[in-house]
């Protein structure tokens, strides 16, 4: 299923919601004349479930159940809608299931937090926190916690990140110029400050002007911790989005000659110590591997999240892996990391570029908050 994403807006900072109403609906989106079906949306705590709720009115004719999952912030758990739903049809319980997430990071509710003492007194603004704080893994700061801890345990250095982030953006434009977005993305109709409509159709991320130079020039997040690493320019970029996938019972695909875009053969998930948690995308490939009975050289192509460059990085290092076949249409130092729905877009992108490319084998792997990792195998 097709799927939108926008990098926040910088202004105005009191940005209202975007109305429902300038949604596509049903009529504006290719979609087979499914019997009844079971829509599985993938939830988040800074996602908005009734906006969630918005896009599915929009998209599906009938009144259907949705299966919010309220998971820890973190990224593999939203590949775990891919897994479930695949589950649910594996065990006969569902036929049809509409995967998906939806992510306003712009937008997302900010809470607080109660002071254990008499006083009336509270912490704001707070997150729940994915793991338990330690020194060598804050939980409100990932750029040590996935980022450096990755970095450092794998010997990734400055410039490898840099280079890493530089070609992500490199190859997300060639994309946008190729068109190879456009059969993926729903254009949107968004009401500007002033009341008029603009379209919105293309990723606003990816930067055009990137050099290794402009990387090169900025600051470390941390300037305190000797040697630390880690840029805004090597670390995913914040975005709003949503993006759905549609999995459907074999059996029933071919009673309803529906064209079958691709096959879940296999998924996975680990956890790792949250000191490692960027590793969890590495360490699960091997598990999804193993599933699906296959090597990495069998593999045609990877998507793994650039949470920060050090992820992908380290896991092409582990497994020996082709870069020219890893992130081929960029990722999250240039697509933006909207977190409950990069799982759905990597899914998405993956097999679109799979068909492009005459079919094969393909991975995508994620990272999760707290320490955790998630793949799925995917063959076109």
């Amino acid at each position: 299923m097709p799927l939108f994403r926008r990098k926040p807006p910088r202004l105005p900072l009191r940005m209202p919601r975007i109305d429902g109403s300038s949604w596509p609906d049903r009529r504006d989106v290719e979609r087979p004349s499914f019997a009844p079906l079971t829509l599985y949306q993938m939830g988040y705590r800074e996602a908005f479930e009734p906006e969630a709720a918005t896009i599915a009115d929009r998209l599906v004719e009938e009144v259907l159940p949705m299966f919010p999952i309220d998971s820890a912030p973190g990224d593999a758990p939203y590949l775990r809608q891919v897994f479930v739903s695949a589950a649910q049809i594996g065990a006969g319980m569902e036929r049809v299931v509409v995967a998906g997430g939806v992510q306003s990071l712009s937008m997302m509710p900010l809470m607080k937090w109660r002071v254990p003492w008499p006083e009336l007194a509270f912490e704001e603004p707070w997150m729940p926190p994915t793991h338990v704080e330690s020194p060598d893994a804050p939980t409100r700061d990932m750029s040590i916690t996935v980022g450096w801890n990755t970095a450092r345990a794998v010997g990734i250095t400055r410039e490898e990140m840099d280079a890493w982030a530089l070609r992500s953006h490199q190859r997300a434009i060639a994309a946008i110029d190729d068109g190879k977005f456009v059969d993926e993305i729903v254009p949107l109709k968004l009401q500007q400050p002033d009341g008029s409509l603009t379209e919105f159709s293309v990723d606003e991320h990816p930067r055009r002007e990137t050099t290794m130079e402009r990387l090169a020039a900025l600051p470390v997040l941390h300037p305190e911790i000797e040697g630390f690493s880690i840029t805004a320019g090597n670390s995913s970029g914040t975005n709003d989005a949503a993006a759905a996938v549609t999995l459907v019972e074999e059996q029933y695909a071919e009673a309803e000659r529906l064209t079958v875009m691709g096959t879940v053969k296999a998924w996975a998930a680990v956890g790792v110590a949250p000191r490692d948690t960027g590793l969890g995308a590495v360490k699960v490939i091997g598990k999804v591997l193993a599933r699906a009975n296959l090597t990495a050289a069998d593999v045609d192509l990877w998507e793994i999240n650039e949470a920060f460059a050090s992820v992908p990085i380290a896991a092409c290092r582990e497994y020996g892996l082709d870069e020219e076949k890893v992130n081929f249409s960029g990722s999250g130092c240039s697509l933006g990391h909207p977190i409950a729905a990069s799982g759905a877009r990597m899914v998405t992108t993956l097999v679109y570029e799979l068909q492009r490319r005459g079919g094969g084998i393909g991975v995508a792997a994620m990272c999760a908050g707290g320490g955790m990792g998630g793949a799925v195998v995917i063959e076109v």
